[in-house]
């Protein structure tokens, strides 16, 4: 049986996270960031119950922006407003669970990876090729053969996006492997196992949740594009898929807020996760802390 490792050694090697919290959300763009992230998980989870959902069709056909439909209405006379709605819960789920199974796929070879070098060579040859393939071009060659629903865009999305993760975990995993305290608990019998999930893992788990923002707000482009194409599902609404309706109804030109209030969500979510994302890796720096 190993004998623990020495608390001192691992917190002496390790940033303070609680630390690289307050300084996140002490800055102004992290603290406006993570708002803007959380008014679309409050409107994702809570706007469909007090918005109807879209569909039939409505008398009022292609209205403009007004105090009764607030983002306009399309050329079925649906309300857009509610459209973008629903939209956000579809868009984000998709871009959640995407980027969770792109996580968990890129975490686990990223650490393998960095903890033995006999896998590394294979992780590393295989990640490499990854990155080197045409992305858009597979996920919609998969998506078609498939069939669109929101479990294939989910899937393939995440199956086409480990390979950043497993980068960058592997590359500062390397680099906690190499630590003084990481000889001192092989030293002290600690198995394989036990050092990468209770010595590595620990470690860059800042990382890893720079990298579920940053997945997540390429999932939700992957989405919408993916939807506009017309590899969304059907019969659920996405902000891909209200931009996808205007091109079909040939209104792109004239009916501007159809299309205008989907990319503006898309803009502002992506933009949001993209400053968290930065903003906490950058807290965690100890230099920043007196900034």
């Amino acid at each position: 049986m190993s004998a623990p490792i020495p608390e001192s050694t691992r917190t002496a090697t390790a940033p303070s996270r609680t630390g690289g919290l307050r300084r996140f959300v002490a800055q102004p763009t992290g603290a406006l960031s993570l708002t803007v992230l959380l008014v679309f998980v409050v409107t994702g989870v809570f706007g469909p119950l007090f918005v109807d959902r879209p569909g039939g069709l409505g008398s009022e056909i292609l209205q403009a922006p007004s105090s009764a439909h607030w983002f306009g209405t399309d050329d079925l006379g649906q309300d857009v407003f509610a459209q973008v709605v629903w939209g956000t819960r579809v868009s984000l789920t998709v871009g959640a669970a995407a980027s969770g199974l792109a996580i968990l796929i890129g975490t686990a070879l990223g650490l393998m990876g960095a903890y033995s070098r006999r896998a590394d060579a294979w992780i590393t040859t295989v990640t490499d090729l990854m990155l080197s393939l045409p992305l858009l071009p597979l996920m919609i060659i998969v998506t078609a053969v498939a069939g669109p629903s929101i479990l294939t865009l989910t899937v393939v999305i995440g199956l086409f996006s480990w390979p950043e993760v497993t980068r960058l975990i592997r590359s500062n995993g390397m680099v906690v492997v190499a630590m003084p305290y990481i000889d001192g608990a092989r030293a002290l019998g600690a198995g394989g196992w036990r050092i990468v999930t209770r010595e590595v893992l620990p470690a860059v788990v800042p990382l890893v949740v720079v990298s579920v923002l940053l997945t997540a707000a390429r999932a939700v482009i992957s989405e919408a594009g993916l939807s506009f194409l017309g590899l969304g599902d059907p019969d659920s609404w996405s902000w891909g898929r209200i931009m996808l309706n205007a091109q079909r109804s040939g209104v792109l030109s004239t009916a501007w807020w159809q299309t205008l209030f989907p990319s503006l969500a898309i803009l502002l979510l992506v933009l949001a996760a993209t400053v968290a994302g930065v903003r906490f890796n950058d807290s965690r720096d100890p230099r920043l802390k007196d900034r």
